[in-house]
C-alpha cells in the first residue's frame, strides 16, 4: 500500500487555506510505454483532483493488476495496489470503513471484465459513492499480449494466434443491465478535454460512477481505435446539460446526438456502437439508494413497525 509523503499527512489551520496544484498530486515518474494511453488518463485525473481540490490525505486510489494498475504509484495520495480482479472489493472495504474518503478505482479490461466480473456486477448494484475507471485496451498487455474479454473477434494474440474466437463483451451494455446502476459513461484517451470532463462528471456524481476509457496500447493494440482517431466522423458525441459537453470539440466532431442521461432505455440502445464510437454520459441517476449511506440508516425492527 502506498501513502502520501509525511508532509501531506499533517492537518491543522495552516492546511485549511492551502491550494493544491497538479504538482502536489504527482509522485514517481510514470513508467508506462511511450505513447500509452495511461499517461493521458493520469494527467486528466490529476486535473480533476486539482479542480475539486481534494486533499491527498483524504483521497484513495485502488487498483488490481495490469499496466493501468500501476496508477496508485504515480499519485501522492493514498493507494492500494491489490491483486488481479480484486480492486472493487478492496475499494468497497475502504469506502464502508471510511465513507469520508474520496475513493477511485482503476482497472484494466482483463482486471474488471474477466476475473473481476462478479465484483463489477455487485459493486454496480451496491452503488457505493466512488469512481471506477475501466482502462480498456482490448488486451492483456502487462503479460505480453493475451486475448482479453474485450478483444475484437478475430484479433490474433499469443493465446489465440488464429484470432479471438468469441465476440467481445460490451462493458457499457453489461453495466447498464445491472440493478441499481446509477452512472455509466465512455470517453477516449485521444480526447483529453473530453476525458477530463467525463471523469469530473463521474466524481461529482452521487453513487457508483463507471467510466470506460477507450485506451490504446502502443505495443499490442495500436490499431484498435486508429480509425476513430484519424476520422472524427466515426465518433458520435452524446450531449446534454446533465451529461458532458466540450465546446472546443465542436469544430472537429460534427456527429452529435442529444441524449438525456435519465433515459435508461435509450442509454441501453446507444450502448450498441452501430458502426460509431459513442462518447459521453449514457446514464445518470442520483435518486437511487447509495449503499454506504443506506447501511448507516437505522432500520426498524418488526416489533417497532
Amino acid at each position: 500500500m502506498t501513502e502520501p509523503g509525511c508532509s501531506l499527512l499533517s492537518s491543522g489551520p495552516a492546511d485549511e487555506d492551502r491550494e493544491w496544484t497538479m504538482e502536489d498530486y504527482a509522485s514517481a515518474l510514470a513508467r508506462w510505454c511511450p505513447g500509452c494511453g495511461d499517461h493521458a488518463v493520469l494527467t486528466a485525473t490529476e486535473r480533476v483532483l486539482e479542480t475539486e481540490q481534494l486533499p491527498p490525505e483524504q483521497t484513495v486510489f485502488v487498483s488490481g493488476i495490469g499496466c493501468s494498475s500501476r496508477f496508485p504509484h504515480y499519485l501522492r495520495t493514498y493507494g492500494f495496489h491489490g491483486v488481479h480482479g480484486r480492486a472493487l472489493p478492496i475499494a468497497t472495504g475502504v469506502k464502508l470503513r471510511r465513507p469520508d474518503l474520496h475513493v477511485f478505482v482503476v482497472m484494466g479490461d482483463g482486471d474488471c471484465c474477466s476475473i473481476g466480473a462478479g465484483h463489477w456486477i455487485h459493486a454496480t448494484r451496491y452503488n457505493l459513492d466512488m469512481v471506477a475507471l475501466l482502462l480498456d485496451n482490448g488486451v492483456y498487455g502487462l503479460t505480453k499480449n493475451q486475448t482479453s474479454p474485450t478483444s475484437p473477434q478475430g484479433k490474433p494474440s499469443n493465446t489465440q494466434p488464429r484470432g479471438a474466437i468469441l465476440p467481445p463483451i460490451n462493458p457499457l451494455s453489461a453495466t447498464l443491465g445491472v440493478t441499481n446502476v446509477s452512472f455509466v459513461a465512455q470517453t477516449g484517451d485521444w480526447l483529453p478535454a473530453h476525458m477530463y470532463e467525463t471523469i469530473l462528471a463521474a466524481y461529482r456524481h452521487r453513487g457508483f460512477a463507471f467510466v470506460r476509457i477507450l485506451q490504446r496500447c502502443p505495443q499490442y493494440t495500436t490499431d484498435l481505435f486508429e480509425g476513430a482517431v484519424r476520422d472524427p466522423g466515426l465518433v458520435e458525441l452524446l450531449v446534454h446539460p446533465d451529461g458532458v459537453t466540450v465546446p472546443s470539440l465542436d469544430r472537429i466532431y460534427k456527429n452529435r446526438r442529444e441524449h438525456d442521461p435519465a433515459d435508461l432505455d435509450a442509454a441501453r440502445r446507444l450502448a450498441e456502437p452501430e458502426g460509431k464510437i459513442r462518447l459521453g454520459v449514457f446514464y445518470r441517476n442520483e435518486t437511487l439508494p447509495v449503499y454506504d449511506e443506506t447501511r448507516r440508516t437505522p432500520t426498524l425492527s418488526s416489533a417497532q413497525k
